[in-house]
This record gives C-alpha cells, structure tokens and sequence, in this order.
C-alpha cells in the first residue's frame, strides 16, 4: 500500500489527490476540443467541492488560476479569463510598514491612546464626558484582561490625566465604571440563566 506521504507533494492539496489525478489526464488528451471539455468539467467539480464560495465574483477567475497552477502552466485550452502568470507566484509582497512609535502603556493599545488624544482636543460639554466615561471604561476592561487581580479605579483615572499629558482632569466621581464581570462570571451567568429556562 503506498501512502499519500510517499507520494508527489499536490501544488494546491485542498482540492485533493483525485482532482490533481484529473489535471493530469487532462495533460495526456491530445484532441484540444477534448482536453477543453475536461477542463471545463474540472472546473465544475472544483466550483462543487466549495458551494459557500458560488457566489463569490473571483470565484471564477481563482477556480481558472488553480487549474493552470495544478497543470504546472502546461495545459494548453483557452481560458476564459486571463490566468495569473507563473513568474508572479514567486515574487514576495512588499513589507508592511509598522507604526514605530512605543507605547506607553500597551495593555490599553494603541486604539484607546488615540482615542484619548482625539478626547483631549474635544469641546468642553456633555458629549465630551460621555466619551470620557467610555474611554475609562474601556482601559478598566483592557486593564483586568491584562491583570487579573483586578484594578483600583483611582489608577486608570491616573493612567487617563497622564496618557492626556494632562488635558483630561477628572476625579473617580466624574466617572460611572460599569460592572466589570471576568469570563468566568459571565459564563456563571449564563449557566444560570440557561438552567432556569429549562426549569
């Protein structure tokens, strides 16, 4: 018995062993009307093993470009979309550039510290508050993800006037922090809660 371990590495190994076996015969039909039949009922059993995808727009174009990946670029038919070309499959992306600035405090992200800057600048009133308490609300939330043991409200007020340079000046008073529930409570809960549906 030999096993699919021992044999040739598949190019594109989700659509399996038995479509690649298809590909190849594909390669061995010397009638080019024949060989563009198989390849059109190759397609149609592709598109089959993914019907989430049906209909996705590139589908049909990806469908094509894994035929001429799987044939190696040698099955000669006419393609009905232009296929990707070989020499661009090797070609590495460009890097990524990654903001470089550091953090102050990374447990909150960079997300929340924006937000800070944006709150710092905002005009004087009660929409400025609102975001105030859901900026405070959120680094209490980052903040138990990150420690556990939980956090006094008093240091993310700090946490806040410093990440601010200052700008933001409020007191726990001024803050209305929500319940902070742990997964565990909450999955308590909602064990609780499905129990006494059932009842």
């Amino acid at each position: 018995m030999e096993y699919n371990t021992q044999q040739r590495r598949l190019p594109l190994p989700e659509y399996g062993r038995s479509v690649q076996n298809m590909v190849d015969h594909a390669l061995t039909i010397e009638d080019r009307e024949q060989r563009q039949i198989c390849a059109n009922t190759i397609i149609k059993i592709m598109k089959g093993m993914f019907p989430q995808f049906k209909d996705n727009a590139d589908l049909n174009q990806k469908l094509w470009d894994h035929l001429a990946i799987m044939s190696d670029f040698k099955l000669d038919i006419d393609y009905p979309v232009e296929i990707v070309k070989k020499e661009s499959l090797h070609v590495k992306p460009d890097m990524v550039p990654y903001p470089q600035s550091k953090l102050k405090y990374r447990h909150y992200g960079r997300f929340v510290q924006d937000l800070i800057k944006v709150a710092s600048d905002y005009e004087e009133g009660e929409e400025k508050k609102q975001l105030i308490n859901l900026i405070a609300n959120q680094m209490k939330k980052d903040y138990q993800n990150w420690n556990k043991d939980g956090v006094d409200n008093q240091r993310i007020i700090d946490d806040l006037c410093e990440l601010s340079d200052g700008k933001i000046k409020i007191t726990v008073d001024d803050v209305k922090f929500f319940e902070q529930r742990t997964f565990t409570q909450r999955r308590r809960q909602a064990n609780n809660n499905q129990q006494k549906r059932k009842q």
